[in-house]
């Protein structure tokens, strides 16, 4: 890959403390904000025209199969799980590539420098998911403020989204963040991992596979322990960010599905581990 330079925005200067007393509360308000806008531009400049070009694409190959509103949705919740890794880079100094579309693969988001040690790593990595299930949490709560079966079914494909992302094998979000905790979880994700593709026969969970026990290998024949000597206090932290996010998750997965069931029956099946993400909106839309 062509290496880029981080992105950064020049400070922003601080607006004359005079004028804003003089506009009261509204005008205090109004200058924190313009203060935090330099991290919404930070981040738009990650939006490239190839972002968008392989969001359109990956928009029409979506909408042919689910519908235009669906495919809509999957891929902003796909593009709100890579803010949330684009955010947690930019907070720990490392250097991010736009987002890229891939169709039935996902989105990549590349790091264009090496963490400092696993921290950094594991903090890059739950980044995308913790910000993808609040997307997914606010598509339940339009749901049940609307009661329409659209929102639910999108909540639901976004919080398994996530939840699959989260198991813990390298290039998963859940590799990168397990490694912090204990090196051991990783061959507790090989497992978990080998059950869902017995079951989903994914390629791609098996593409996966294979890449993360090559990642694993190499890991272990030429080990860097400096890299995952931190505190125990980060360990202890990242270890309960990681299962209490399984735990939303698994909730938010388990309301969303309880309106569809009720409307559909048990022929709407959304606990079937990777396929989720494609059987949730082709039984939405059939």
């Amino acid at each position: 890959m062509n290496a880029e330079t981080e992105l950064a925005m020049p400070p922003r200067p601080p607006a004359p403390a005079g004028k804003a007393r003089r506009l009261g509360p509204f005008g205090v308000a109004l200058a924190f904000l313009l203060g935090k806008l330099k991290w919404a531009f930070a981040l738009f400049k990650l939006v490239k025209l190839s972002t968008l070009l392989s969001m359109l694409l990956a928009v029409g190959v979506y909408a042919s199969m689910w519908g235009l509103p669906f495919a809509l949705g999957f891929v902003v919740l796909l593009f709100v799980h890579e803010m949330g890794h684009a955010i947690a880079m930019r907070q720990q100094g490392v250097p991010a590539s736009a987002p890229v579309f891939i169709p039935f693969v996902g989105a990549v988001i590349a790091m264009r420098g090496m963490p400092r040690n696993a921290w950094v790593e594991a903090v890059v990595g739950i980044g995308g998911p913790v910000l993808g299930t609040v997307g997914a949490g606010v598509c339940l709560v339009a749901g049940f403020a609307t009661g329409a079966p659209f929102w639910f079914a999108l909540a639901s494909t976004g919080f398994m989204l996530n939840l699959f992302n989260m198991i813990p094998i390298s290039p998963l979000d859940g590799g990168r963040v397990v490694g912090v905790v204990s090196r051991w979880l990783w061959a507790v994700g090989f497992a978990v991992g080998i059950a869902v593709f017995v079951v989903t026969h994914s390629p791609l969970l098996l593409g996966i596979l294979v890449i993360g026990a090559v990642q694993l290998y190499r890991s272990m024949r030429a080990p860097n322990p400096a890299y995952y000597d931190v505190p125990a206090f980060q360990r202890v932290t990242m270890g309960a960010a990681y299962f209490g996010l399984l735990a939303a998750m698994a909730l938010g997965t388990w309301v969303s599905e309880v309106p569809l069931h009720a409307q559909y029956g048990n022929d709407l099946t959304l606990s079937q581990g990777a396929t989720v993400l494609f059987s949730a909106a082709a039984l939405f839309f059939e």
